[in-house]
């Protein structure tokens, strides 16, 4: 009989052990879930972790967690004050740009040699160049760090492309490229003023990188999630190896360095396509043109 009872009280001792490590294990997964939740919806402190209380793995989790907060308040104040001085640079040269193509605009007009026209032209161009850099930095900056923000809203596709192909057309034609704008049709969910700032990126970078008697076609692809805005040339073309990186701030791919730019259109399309719930996406040979699209989510 004695042995039965011993029996007994052992197995209810282990079931009592089995149930308080299970309940341990399901405290334990409750606080790491917490705290996950937490770091996720951004309101984790340090303070809220009793380091008596938790467990090894809670305790590195913590810690972890603690970092990552604090790394991410660095990035975002680094963000800030890189965009603080982006516009303070932007606020602090606009009149000095202003001047130097005012003047270069008077130089011009004056009794000039050959090699004095072409010196005046060249700091008129280097003048517009610096402004269009200054500009394509302050609306990226503000577009990374939330201070411009975009405000998508179900609308037709037609108005933007026309637009922005009448604004490249003059250029085109200047160059001796055919500028062709296709099925126009479509709606999206979209910012039309940004929008129309992307489309005139990937139009700007084709006739740009298109030779004369090229050809430029723009055009819109509906999908079943996706409408797409399709800029396609006749250009170069982009090896595959460097497809990946042209979306990258300043990137310019081999064999450009003497083309016009700065390498910024293609970083602010992306961003613009991003903020609204979209993607850029490029389809290319080298030696036989590119086909930049740009997607859009549909209503």
């Amino acid at each position: 009989m004695t042995g039965y009872i011993i029996g007994g009280a052992a197995v209810l001792l282990a079931l009592a052990v089995v149930m308080c490590a299970r309940w341990r294990t399901a405290r334990t997964i409750r606080r790491l879930d917490d705290m996950l939740t937490a770091a996720i919806d951004g309101s984790f402190l340090e303070k809220t972790s009793d380091e008596s209380r938790l467990s090894a793995l809670e305790s590195r989790l913590a810690r972890y967690l603690t970092a990552s907060a604090l790394s991410e308040r660095n990035v975002r104040q680094q963000k800030d004050q890189i965009s603080a001085l982006i516009s303070d640079i932007s606020h602090q040269t606009k009149t000095p740009v202003a001047n130097l193509q005012l003047y270069a605009q008077l130089l011009s007009e004056q009794p000039l040699t050959p090699q004095g026209k072409d010196c005046a032209a060249a700091i008129s161009a280097q003048a517009e160049k610096l402004q269009t850099l200054i500009e394509a930095l302050v609306k990226t900056s503000r577009l990374e760090t939330g201070i411009l923000a975009l405000h998508p809203q179900p609308d037709e596709i037609a108005p933007v492309v026309e637009r922005a192909a009448a604004q490249y057309a003059p250029k085109a034609a200047e160059k001796g490229i055919a500028l062709t704008v296709g099925a126009r049709s479509g709606s999206a969910v979209f910012d039309a003023k940004w929008t129309e700032e992307a489309v005139c990126n990937l139009l700007d970078n084709a006739v740009k990188y298109t030779p004369a008697g090229g050809t430029v076609t723009v055009e819109v692809k509906n999908y079943e999630l996706f409408s797409a805005i399709r800029v396609a040339d006749s250009g170069p073309g982009i090896p595959e190896e460097e497809q990946t990186k042209i979306f990258g701030r300043f990137y310019r791919a081999q064999g450009a360095w003497q083309t016009e730019g700065v390498g910024i259109g293609l970083y602010l399309t992306r961003q613009i396509a991003e903020k609204q719930g979209g993607y850029v996406k490029v389809e290319s040979t080298a030696g036989k043109g590119s086909v930049f699209s740009l997607f859009l989510p549909r209503p």
